[in-house]
């Protein structure tokens, strides 16, 4: 596999950047635990954070730090199916069951549904319905998702769930964000090769762009110094209670939401990506060509910030079931770029509540070009 150099330029961190700082903060003042920022734009990297290590100390949120960031993992896969096209030996309109005929799939449900969240197959995590109907899955919230938090899930077990579930719709006729999609492409990537998905991921992202803090597809449930604590808040009967998370098993979403990276690593990854160093054009193309009210691509989201923000923007976000979650951004030649790694605490609000207002205003911070800004 062609190796790439993925080196930050030459340019010093920025210490005074105070509009980005700012936003940064805003994040904490929101009812986040901490939050680590690293931008990479035309006056080189910057890397900044807001926030506490750990509930009760004062140790700054490390910027080099590791993270659980969820569903960050499904442009990694959606990458290697993409690749397994180009060397056709699949293509994104086969039916997936052509692969994988032993898990009695609809026929009709493609790759590229599988990639495009349109294949309506049950999420094995919930499905949350418009009429306020909720249909549980594995617990991924609360209580049972803290006790069982360690527990290792075979990815045949998650889509043995979905698969027991009525689909959301018809194959092709909606949009459905689903995990099991996810998992379903990560076990196509493993029949299509013969290796394990973690293989593959690695031999074809990873080790080319020298991602060396990046895991998927693993089981292991401890972070790499450093890091910053992540807590999940739950209630326990009666009682609200708070609890470090730091150690979780990403298993629970194979393929989908199973990354461990930094922010770092996110940047390379998805400034190659954007860049054209991991597809050809064409499918690049198909990766990034939106769909539905969200905007939703083959493995990531496209934005358009308008034209006094900077415009087009391609992203995936993510979040661990618990503590954790992560940002990743950039322009479509991949040379800006915002990635960011969250922790939650104890705070009795939600700051998923004021999220969307914080998340945009960071994102137009970095984003809006300097003469808009002027």
């Amino acid at each position: 596999m062609q190796e790439f150099d993925t080196a930050a330029p030459e340019h010093p961190e920025h210490p005074d950047r105070p509009e980005l700082r700012e936003a940064v903060e805003a994040f904490v003042d929101a009812g986040f635990a901490g939050i680590q920022v690293r931008v990479h734009d035309e006056r080189g990297e910057w890397a900044g954070s807001a926030g506490v290590r750990a509930l009760g100390e004062s140790a700054e949120v490390p910027t080099d730090g590791h993270f659980w960031a969820g569903s960050v993992a499904k442009p990694f896969t959606a990458t290697v199916v993409l690749q397994l096209v180009a060397e056709e030996r699949t293509g994104l309109d086969l039916p997936v069951a052509d692969h994988l005929p032993e898990l009695g799939l609809d026929r009709r449900i493609t790759v590229r549904m599988l990639l495009r969240h349109t294949s309506g197959l049950f999420n094995y995590t919930g499905e949350y319905y418009e009429d306020g109907t909720v249909v549980a899955g594995i617990p991924a919230t609360g209580k049972e998702w803290f006790d069982n938090r360690l527990r290792t899930y075979d990815p045949r077990e998650l889509v043995a769930l979905a698969l027991s579930k009525p689909a959301r719709f018809e194959p092709g006729s909606g949009f459905g964000y689903s995990n099991t999609n996810y998992t379903l492409a990560a076990l196509l990537i493993e029949r299509i090769t013969g290796r394990s998905y973690a293989e593959d991921v690695h031999d074809r992202i990873l080790r080319p762009l020298g991602l060396r803090d990046t895991v998927l597809g693993g089981s292991g449930s401890t972070l790499p110094e450093p890091y910053a604590h992540g807590y999940h808040r739950y209630r326990d009967a009666e009682e609200w209670q708070v609890d470090d998370v730091s150690r979780q098993n990403p298993s629970m979403l194979f393929g989908a939401g199973d990354a461990r990276t930094t922010t770092r690593d996110l940047h390379a990854f998805f400034s190659a990506l954007n860049g054209g160093k991991l597809l050809p054009a064409p499918l690049l193309a198909e990766m990034r060509t939106p769909y539905g009210e969200l905007g939703y691509g083959l493995g990531l989201f496209v934005q358009d910030l308008g034209p006094d923000h900077g415009g087009i923007v391609y992203h995936h976000n993510g979040g661990a079931p618990g503590g954790y979650g992560a940002l990743m951004y950039s322009t479509p030649d991949g040379a800006k770029t915002l990635t960011a790694g969250l922790t939650t605490g104890d705070a009795p609000t939600d700051p998923a509540q004021a999220f969307p207002r914080v998340l945009d205003a960071l994102v137009k911070k970095v984003f809006t070009p300097a003469r808009a800004r002027a």
